[in-house]
């Protein structure tokens, strides 16, 4: 632990692939759009908070998003963001 103190370590992790994050984040925030909740709001407390209950089960909505690793889901998006934003 001691021979990388103040080096910045690398993260990689095995990825199920983009075009899957946005698709299931699409069909998510569709479903919980139709049940009539904000998704950006309660898609922000399933990211914070890892509590699959904000997210609705109409349409497999939880059980999809539940597939997805967390880490994947916030790499799409800031990639998304920061490079349509450049």
């Amino acid at each position: 632990m001691s021979e990388n103190r103040g080096k910045t370590v690398n993260f990689k992790k095995a990825r199920d692939g983009e075009d899957k994050v946005r698709a299931v984040l699409q069909e998510v925030y569709q479903a919980l759009e139709e049940k009539g909740y904000d998704p950006i709001s309660q898609l922000v407390g399933y990211m914070i908070s890892g509590e699959p209950a904000y997210v609705t089960s109409y349409n497999g909505a939880r059980n999809l998003i539940c597939k997805v690793d967390r880490d994947e889901i916030i790499e799409v998006l800031l990639k998304d963001y920061l490079q349509d934003g450049s």
